[in-house]
């Protein structure tokens, strides 16, 4: 009864988290000067998963209507893990251990619930 809206939850969780650290990544790449300015000034909000609400309208202004939706989603799902790695100094430990972890309870840990609810553990 549950498998199906389970397993989707699952596997769009998995995709929103997946999306968001691409995107991060794909961001670092190119901008790696330009972000490393902006650390070193102490503005380093594009690297965390708990903004506050003036960061959040600053990267609103900077991404697209769909890249925010996706870093809107990402700061929901990922915003139980943020603070694991909140007091590293590395912006890809920042937002790499969250994602990881909401993977595993998302994408893993829903999904063996679905597999659960039916019966195949």
């Amino acid at each position: 009864m549950f498998r199906t809206p389970l397993r989707l939850l699952a596997i769009g969780c998995s995709l929103l988290i997946g999306a968001g650290w691409l995107m991060f990544a794909l961001d670092e790449s190119r901008s790696a000067s330009e972000t490393s300015a902006q650390i070193v000034a102490g503005n380093d909000a594009a690297t965390r998963a708990d903004l506050s609400p003036d960061e959040e309208r600053a990267r609103e202004e900077i991404h697209s209507d769909a890249r925010e939706y996706v870093d809107d989603a990402n700061d929901i799902l990922l915003k139980p893990f943020a603070g694991i790695s909140a007091d590293s100094d590395n912006k890809w430990v920042r937002r790499t251990v969250p994602a990881i972890i909401g993977l595993l309870v998302y994408g893993f840990g829903l999904g063996y619930l679905a597999r659960f609810s039916s019966g195949r553990a």
